[in-house]
Parts: C-alpha cells; structure tokens; sequence
C-alpha cells in the first residue's frame, strides 16, 4: 500500500473547510484512504474523522491509499495539501 507523509502548510490547518475538500478529493477515488495522525487513524473519506485529527499548520498527515487507483489518489491528495486547499495563506 503506498503511503504519503504530508505535511499541512496552510494557516489555519486542517479545519471544517479544509477537512471538506480533503474529503472531496478522496471520495472521487475507489481506494480505500487512511489518514493517520498522532497515532489516530481515520477514514480520508469521513469528514467527522478527518476533522477530529485537528492537523494543525506544521503538523504532519500519513495518507495511504489501497486499491485499483491508489498512487492516483495519493497524488490528488496531496496536491490538495501542497496547494493550502486552496486556501491564500
């Protein structure tokens, strides 16, 4: 299973709006997408568990992806979080 180590750079980290557009991307994948931080693991499709990580700016997620469209999904995503979600700061 591939897995990314991504790092959230954008101001006010991963909250209700992020957390949002992290699920959006995920869910346009058939793979299955965990998301760890700390030690707490989560669906990367459950906006209720992505939001409980509370990934603040400098935090660092593990994102892996199992299934047919894996390195697709892991690209998307952390293109999302490279991009501040599309988010100015």
């Amino acid at each position: 299973m591939p897995t990314r180590d991504l790092p959230i750079v954008n101001k006010l980290g991963l909250h209700a709006r992020a957390a949002s557009k992290f699920v959006t991307v995920a869910s346009r994948y058939e793979s299955r997408i965990t998301v760890v931080k700390d030690g707490r693991e989560v669906s990367g499709k459950s906006i209720m568990g992505v939001m409980m990580l509370a990934a603040a700016r400098g935090s660092h997620i593990s994102v892996t992806a199992e299934g047919p469209d894996a390195e697709e999904a892991l690209d998307g995503i952390a293109d999302l979080v490279a991009d501040r979600f599309g988010e100015s700061q």
